[in-house]
C-alpha cells in the first residue's frame, strides 16, 4: 500500500472546461514559492463527461492530488458527487474547494468568504448597513448573497431582469433577501450601503448601462464581482459619483486561501506583490 503523504500529499489541481486561462496555478505558485512547499498547483482540464470519473479517481488517489479548485461548469456537480460537503456549499449546491480526508473527498465552497474578506480588506466597515442590493441572480450571486446575509446585513434586494430567477434566491436564502425587478432599481438603492454587481455586464470592455448611485446612502461601497477590467465601466460611474469602489480582483485572491491552508498546512497572506503578479499577467493578455 502507498504512502499518500509522500506520493501525492503536496500536489493540489484547478479543473473546469476551458480552464487554460485560469490564473490560479499563480496564485498558488506564488504562495508555494514563498513558503519553499516542495508541491504543485496545475492547470487539469476535464469535460463534463469526464467529471465523474476524475472525482473517483480524486477519491481513490489514481489523480494524484491532495485536492484541488473548481470552476465552470463543475461547481454543481463536485457539490453533488463530494462525500462531505459542508454547510455552505450545500445551501449553495456547488462547491468550489475539495480534499481529501480519510479516504472521503470533502467539499465547501470559498467565494463567499472570498467576496467579504476582499470587502474587509479594502473597504474596512462595509458590514455597518441596513440594507444592500445585488445586481444579477446567476450562479455568481449565490455565494455573494449567502456572505452579505451571512455577515448580518439584515435587507438584500437582489435585483434582476427575469423575475423568476431572483424569486427563486431569495426561497433558498431567506427572510432577508428580497427579489426585484430591474424596473425597481433605483428604488430599492435608497439608502442601501452596498451595491454589487454580480453580472457579466461590463466585462472584457463590454458596454454596461448607465446607472445614477446618488440614491444609495453616503459612504456606500459598489463593488463588481468581475475584475477584467480591473475598473469596470460601473465602478467608474460610481468613483466618478463620489462613491467607495472595490474592485474584483480580491475575491479572487482571497477565496484560494482556505484551500492552499487545507492542502499545503500553510495559511497564505494575500499581499500587494501577488496583487500586482495577478494584474501584471491580466495586462499582458488584454
Amino acid at each position: 500500500m502507498r504512502d499518500s503523504r509522500e506520493t501525492f500529499v503536496n500536489h493540489a489541481f484547478v479543473t473546469g472546461y476551458p480552464i487554460k486561462h485560469s490564473r490560479s496555478p499563480l496564485i498558488h505558485g506564488y504562495w508555494l514559492k514563498q513558503f519553499d512547499i516542495a508541491g504543485s498547483y496545475r492547470a487539469h482540464q476535464v469535460t463534463p463527461e469526464a467529471f465523474p470519473d476524475f472525482m473517483r479517481q480524486l477519491r481513490d488517489g489514481s489523480a494524484g492530488f491532495c485536492g484541488g479548485n473548481v470552476t465552470i461548469p463543475h461547481k454543481e456537480m463536485a457539490f453533488a458527487l463530494s462525500d462531505r460537503p459542508d454547510e455552505l456549499s450545500a445551501e449553495l449546491g456547488a462547491a468550489n474547494t475539495l480534499w481529501l480526508e480519510d479516504g472521503q473527498i470533502s467539499a465547501t465552497n470559498t467565494d463567499g468568504r472570498g467576496f467579504v474578506a476582499n470587502l474587509d480588506e479594502r473597504a474596512s466597515g462595509w458590514d455597518r448597513i441596513s440594507a444592500a442590493v445585488i445586481l444579477g441572480a446567476g450562479g455568481a450571486s449565490r455565494a455573494v448573497i449567502q456572505a452579505v446575509r451571512d455577515r448580518g446585513v439584515k435587507t438584500i434586494h437582489v435585483v434582476n431582469r427575469t423575475a423568476a430567477r431572483a424569486e427563486e434566491l431569495a426561497d433558498r436564502f431567506g427572510a432577508a433577501v428580497h427579489a426585484q425587478p430591474i424596473a425597481a432599481l433605483s428604488e430599492v438603492m435608497a439608502g442601501a450601503g452596498l451595491f454589487v454587481n454580480t453580472t457579466s455586464l461590463g466585462m472584457d470592455g463590454e458596454p454596461a448601462p448607465s446607472i445614477d448611485f446618488s440614491p444609495l446612502a453616503s459612504g456606500a461601497v459598489v463593488t463588481d464581482i468581475v475584475y477584467v477590467p480591473l475598473k469596470t465601466p460601473l465602478l467608474r460611474q460610481a468613483e466618478e459619483q463620489g462613491f467607495r469602489i472595490v474592485d474584483g480582483l480580491g475575491m479572487l485572491l482571497h477565496q484560494a486561501v482556505p484551500g492552499f491552508e487545507k492542502w499545503f498546512g500553510q495559511r497564505p497572506v494575500v499581499d500587494d506583490a501577488l496583487r500586482q503578479i495577478i494584474i501584471k499577467d491580466m495586462d499582458a493578455h488584454a
